[in-house]
């Protein structure tokens, strides 16, 4: 686990500068590999990387190169079939001089090129400097974990793991981007390839930059893979399939040469991974959780019974408002762009107990997406039925009734929310999914000045999924998006932040490949979510434990905005900061504010999603 950034210079640069380049854009990411780092250069390519050292202690040091040193690589990450891959090398006679997986991806390359990409199971971000070609390959893994940012500033080309590293070598100070900034309001976060800032993107999960150095040219090709169909399989055969699957998914992603432990939420996802963990290994298992002290955000009774099942070792923090106002300014900012999944702020307090004891946890992320979790999956079933019995004016003329109804003065994530969230996201023209999945503001064009408003955000999207109308779809649009933007890159960064590796076995290529392949009805069934994930493991838990209810990491951010932040918050709608900026229309943005802080209205997360854009733009754009 490390972090990567690399330079492709202009032949005016000298040598001196490009490397005073690199050495400061590997400076701004030793948090997320404080145990060594490592440079590389050759004529005018630059890479460097940090290294969190997990696998091959003593001999992984980076870069590495092949035996005539054509051939270079710097690596962030894990691949977890990195031991079979080197098995079927060395029976082609491959030989090998470290016990690392970064050597297995170099020796992959040379022999396959980048059809090795491929083959690869894992989360990474690489870059492969070959020089008989050339050219530079700069790669990232199925399902986003591992960040990779990019731009072409003049024939400078940059990447890096993290956003501050290549705005902090920029020439002039970058313009906000008009796509990235109305995909956060809608969204709550940015997802690739779009960042907050114009003409710096992110490698889209999947997909490799094939740069040409004598050209300053590149072209970005998407990573194919072999799709296995399981459609024939009875549901007692895919039952037992997924059983096998997760557990030798588990059993890869616990391969570690320091301890390891896991997250532990008292959820389905959560539990399953630490239960598998715990038959893996002899001793026992270390597990850790964060509990709210409001009581309705709270759920470590759940934690502490899946504990007490598996003989953990479990560690427990209670999680209360003079914990987040102490941290949330490290926590927020080093997003380096606006991000407003609150849940980031317990992902980041469970990474810092974790990394007190352990370097590697297990976490539950992707059982959701991969095996259809989520209670949007419902909404965007029942619009289809919905629309189709409901006329579509008679939806609109009782809808402001309906919202009226169910409006709330809690932030709770509760039925009422959920049913407004539905009665807001009805659609009769195909966008019903885009809708679901905007948790910010519906309509961007009312919070935005005109010199920032922009339509048509989806469209990079629905390319490939025009009307997004079944489970499949909904879950594909989820792998692309707010996987990729919202879920990885809060735990990458928040478990980064501590230099703690996470690992998920549910984000695994064959799992996906294989729920993809599924009825619809096995992942939910009549109104059960993930049906065939529980079923495969409820036997090895107490009765109808798996269909207890979980809300998961949500945080009351709307009372802490009316509380300690509020005159944080009020700051930010002060008329001089929004005149200067002439970002927002500024009656709305005050009125949202002001009703919130009141109780006359309850706007949790769209003022979330302000409070959190002001704070990055006033305390990081505003000084660059």
């Amino acid at each position: 686990m490390c972090g990567i950034n690399g330079i492709i210079g202009n032949t005016q640069a000298s040598s001196q500068d490009l490397a005073k380049l690199i050495h400061k854009m590997n400076s701004l990411i030793y948090h997320r590999g404080p145990d060594d780092d490592g440079f590389y250069h050759d004529n005018n390519v630059y890479m460097a990387m940090r290294r969190l050292s997990i696998i091959d202690l003593s001999t992984g040091k980076q870069p590495i190169s092949n035996d005539d040193n054509s051939i270079t690589i710097v690596f962030n990450g894990e691949i977890y079939n990195y031991k079979t891959l080197r098995s079927k090398l060395e029976s082609e006679g491959v030989h090998f001089t470290t016990k690392s997986d970064t050597e297995v991806i170099l020796r992959l390359y040379e022999k396959y090129g980048t059809s090795s990409f491929k083959m690869l199971d894992g989360m990474y971000a690489f870059s492969i400097h070959d020089t008989k070609l050339n050219k530079v390959y700069i790669a990232r893994d199925f399902f986003g974990e591992k960040p990779l940012y990019y731009t072409q500033t003049g024939n400078n080309f940059l990447w890096a793991s993290e956003l501050k590293s290549i705005v902090s070598v920029l020439p002039t100070k970058p313009n906000l981007s008009k796509q990235g900034l109305n995909l956060y309001f809608k969204l709550t976060y940015i997802p690739a390839p779009f960042s907050i800032y114009q003409d710096i993107f992110k490698l889209e999960a999947n997909h490799f930059i094939e740069y040409d150095v004598t050209n300053k040219s590149y072209q970005i090709n998407k990573i194919n893979h072999l799709v296995n169909n399981h459609s024939d399989l009875s549901f007692n055969e895919a039952k037992l399939k997924l059983h096998d699957l997760l557990m030798k998914s588990i059993e890869s992603r616990s391969v570690s040469d320091v301890p390891l432990g896991t997250f532990l939420s008292g959820g389905v996802d959560s539990s399953i991974i630490s239960l598998g963990l715990s038959k893996l290994i002899d001793s026992k298992i270390d597990t850790f959780s964060i509990g709210f002290e409001k009581a309705s955000f709270d759920e470590t009774d759940k934690s502490r019974l899946v504990a007490k099942l598996i003989n953990s070792n479990h560690h427990e923090f209670v999680l209360k408002e003079s914990d987040i106002i102490s941290d949330i300014d490290s926590v927020l900012l080093n997003f380096d762009e606006p991000f407003a999944d609150s849940s980031a702020l317990p992902t980041y307090l469970v990474s810092k107990l974790t990394r007190q004891y352990v370097k590697v946890a297990l976490t539950g992320d992707g059982g959701d997406e991969v095996f259809g979790g989520y209670n949007k999956y419902y909404m965007g079933k029942l619009n289809t039925q919905y629309t189709q019995y409901v006329p579509k004016f008679l939806h609109h003329s009782f809808k402001p009734v309906l919202k009226k109804l169910l409006s709330t003065k809690d932030d709770n994530r509760g039925k009422r929310f959920k049913l407004k969230k539905f009665v807001d996201a009805v659609d009769y023209s195909g966008n019903n999914y885009w809708n679901i999945i905007s948790l910010g503001f519906q309509n961007t064009a009312m919070l935005l000045s005109s010199d920032y408003s922009s339509t048509n955000l989806f469209s990079q999207y629905s390319k490939e999924i025009a009307n997004p109308k079944n489970i499949h779809d909904f879950r594909e649009v989820d792998r692309r998006m707010s996987l990729e933007g919202d879920m990885l890159v809060k735990v990458d960064r928040t478990s980064m932040l501590n230099s703690l590796e996470c690992r998920s076995p549910f984000l695994n290529k064959s799992l996906w490949e294989f729920s993809n392949g599924l009825p619809e009805n096995f992942l939910i069934n009549k109104w059960e979510k993930k049906h065939i994930l529980k079923e495969a493991f409820k036997h090895e838990f107490p009765d109808d434990f798996l269909n207890k209810s979980k809300k998961g990491f949500v945080v009351p951010v709307g009372d802490w905005l009316r509380q300690g932040l509020k005159d944080e918050l009020k700051s930010y709608v002060e008329d001089n900061i929004l005149d200067k900026q002439n970002i927002f229309n500024k009656n709305y943005i005050k009125n949202l504010v002001n009703d919130h802080i009141s109780g006359k209205r309850d706007s949790s997360y769209q003022i979330w999603t302000f409070y959190t854009f002001q704070k990055w733009y006033l305390n990081i754009y505003s000084k660059l």
